[in-house]
């Protein structure tokens, strides 16, 4: 199976995109193909993804990797400047990456989100942390096989990783979101923000947080609510 040539994938996955404002180009794309075919079709690393889930790696996995472009780069929020709950519409123009940002994704796994990103954002520095040796191996594999100079791979904990004075730091679905801003926060310079993607069950509880903003989006054919969740190491 190869994402190159499956359409279906590919216009659900254009479809999300555009629904938030955002168009990428033909090549871009196509490094993202060229990602969910790695994660999919490598065996030698062991197991990185569910048979179900390779199915429809585009519109579950990438997708959701984008969420934080969206959000940042495209602006993709009605931003009141509260603390509520607020659906995703981005808007053209909004450029809030500096060239020398850094960024940094706990438990990178197989590299999403922090491999996505690092597609369409080109001009940012990511670290993808994690510890487990096989997944570090097929990180490294992927990054050559893409061509992502801007990428690391780093073979630690991120406690332990060394990094700091971050821009951002971020994680998917890794574990309760007061157990991820307690790792991730002293790694962010002072200004810096944590994101991190997960189901919004799990972090409804936060929302009387005033030092918590969530922002609720749904994936193509999928049920249940997800959230992007940041809090700012002020």
């Amino acid at each position: 199976m190869s994402y190159r040539s499956n359409i279906v994938q590919q216009n659900l996955l254009n479809q999300f995109l555009q629904e938030h404002g955002v168009q990428l180009s033909e090549d871009v794309l196509g490094k993202l193909y060229d990602f969910a075919d790695l994660v999919v079709n490598t065996k030698q690393f062991g197991n990185l993804i569910s048979a179900k889930d390779s199915e429809k790696f585009l519109s579950r996995h990438i997708a959701d990797s984008l969420v934080p472009y969206i959000y940042i780069v495209k602006g993709g929020l009605q931003d009141n400047s509260t603390p509520n709950s607020s659906l995703l519409k981005a808007t053209e123009g909004c450029d809030l990456i500096p060239h020398t940002c850094k960024w940094a994704d706990m438990g990178a796994g197989a590299g999403c989100p922090i491999f996505p990103l690092a597609i369409v954002m080109p001009e940012v520095e990511f670290f993808a942390v994690e510890p487990r040796h096989m997944r570090v191996e097929f990180m490294n594999y992927a990054k050559g096989k893409l061509g992502l100079k801007n990428l690391t791979v780093v073979g630690k904990r991120f406690e332990t990783s060394g990094l700091a004075y971050l821009d951002f730091v971020s994680c998917r679905a890794l574990s309760t979101f007061e157990n991820d801003w307690e790792r991730a926060q002293p790694g962010l310079k002072r200004g810096g923000k944590f994101i991190t993607l997960k189901s919004f069950n799990n972090i409804v509880h936060l929302e009387s947080n005033p030092e918590v903003h969530i922002y609720k989006y749904a994936l193509p054919q999928e049920e249940q609510v997800y959230a992007l969740v940041t809090r700012g190491n002020e």
